[in-house]
């Protein structure tokens, strides 16, 4: 029986996943196998000798202690483009609202509560709506930092409303780059993207590299007037930089899903309460994923969309019994390989498929048997120096 626990309020279809005869799932569990969270902050003290795997049911990790379970051995699972589209859709709304006057309009509209006729008001409505006078987003040009699930559908989508389209992502996947646009101009270098858009959407995640990546050097080299739209991450963009920016009119408009109290009760300054991905469907999609992954990791040692292992997937024989699977993480340093194998010719285990990759500082790999191992055979292997964890599936 698999045990799984979970963090945060989990949508009933993703946890409906779990066959009920050969999991438990719930929130009071110890000693868990797998945890399965949202947005809820885990600390390195969580991970008990049992665990196996986490999973994000969303695109960060920021709330999960990746670099403490890559050493014990942990995979870490996020589920990227599960809430591309609830994403995608609000930086529409977000373009709008940052190019037409609609949140001063309805402020004003709302206010009139002590004009109680209906021509006197239609009048006064016709009178004052030039104050709320915007512009078109159509033929001008969004630059999209951040080409993965989210930046290339936004960049579809502004193609779809006649804007002209650039791009930059230094780290690129074929994957990703196979989904994108054919009409997306892709750009080598932020600044010379900046300075070419008239808004910038952000879409990348927090890492050393991204840190404060928006910064004076950024806005800089921007247009005056551009519009700078962030529903990525807060870090991202270096926050003295950015007010100095809006001050100065680089930025006519900072749209963000993370409000900040300096930017409080700015009208160049559109703040949203982290909501890009609050969508009953962003939810569901993001908890059918994340359990669809924790079982495929559990069942067959795949690690699809893991953030800390290598993707990993081996095809396994349907008539291949149980307990014929060898999981084994590693560091990453020579000679291991070798000698995971040298211990099943010892043996006398015949290995009928194997995949082996590596990640930064750690290796896994997935060696399907003709026979069940004995334990002392998984003693052996787990025995040997810089192996870090062994599971039979």
């Amino acid at each position: 029986m698999h045990r799984i626990q979970t963090f945060n309020q989990i949508a009933s279809r993703g946890l409906d996943r779990f066959p009920k005869q050969s999991y438990k799932v719930d929130a009071k569990l110890s000693e868990a196998e797998a945890i399965l969270l949202r947005s809820y902050k885990m600390d390195a003290a969580t991970i008990n000798p049992e665990l196996k795997a986490v999973a994000r049911a969303g695109a960060g990790t920021n709330n999960v202690p990746v670099d403490a379970c890559t050493d014990r051995g942990v995979v870490v699972f996020n589920t990227p483009g599960a809430n591309a589209n609830a994403v995608k859709e609000l930086v529409l709304c977000g373009l709008l609202l940052a190019s037409r006057g609609i949140v001063p309009g309805i402020g004003f509209a709302n206010s009139q509560t002590d004009v109680t006729d209906y021509a006197e008001l239609a009048k006064l409505m016709e009178q004052k709506k030039k104050q709320f006078k915007g512009s078109e987003i159509a033929a001008k040009t969004l630059g999209v930092i951040g080409l993965g699930a989210i930046g290339s559908l936004v960049a579809e989508m502004a193609i779809n409303l006649d804007m002209k389209v650039l791009g930059y992502d230094p780290a690129l996947s074929v994957e990703a780059a196979w989904r994108l646009p054919s009409q997306v101009k892709r750009i080598e270098n932020i600044s010379s993207l900046v300075a070419g858009s008239d808004f910038i959407s952000l879409h990348l995640p927090v890492l050393d590299a991204t840190r404060n990546l928006i910064n004076r050097e950024v806005f800089a080299a921007m247009r005056s007037g551009t519009c700078l739209l962030n529903f990525a991450r807060d870090e991202i963009v270096d926050s003295e930089a950015l007010l100095e920016a809006l001050e100065t009119g680089k930025l006519s408009k900072y749209v963000s899903d993370f409000p900040r109290p300096e930017l409080m009760a700015r009208d160049d300054v559109i703040s949203m309460p982290h909501i890009g991905a609050s969508t009953r469907e962003a939810e569901e999609n993001c908890a059918i994923m994340a359990a669809d992954q924790l079982m495929d990791f559990l069942e067959n040692g795949n690690t699809r969309n893991s953030v800390n292992f290598p993707n990993l997937y081996l095809e396994r024989d349907a008539d291949a019994a149980i307990g014929t699977r060898l999981a084994v993480c590693n560091k990453n340093v020579p000679t291991m390989l070798g000698q995971i194998l040298s211990v099943l010719a010892d043996q006398n285990i015949n290995v009928v498929d194997m995949l082996n990759k590596s990640r930064d500082q750690i290796a896994y790999n997935l060696i399907d048997l003709e026979s069940v191992p004995s334990d002392d055979t998984i003693a052996a292997i787990a025995g040997i120096q810089d192996v870090i964890k062994v599971t039979l599936l």
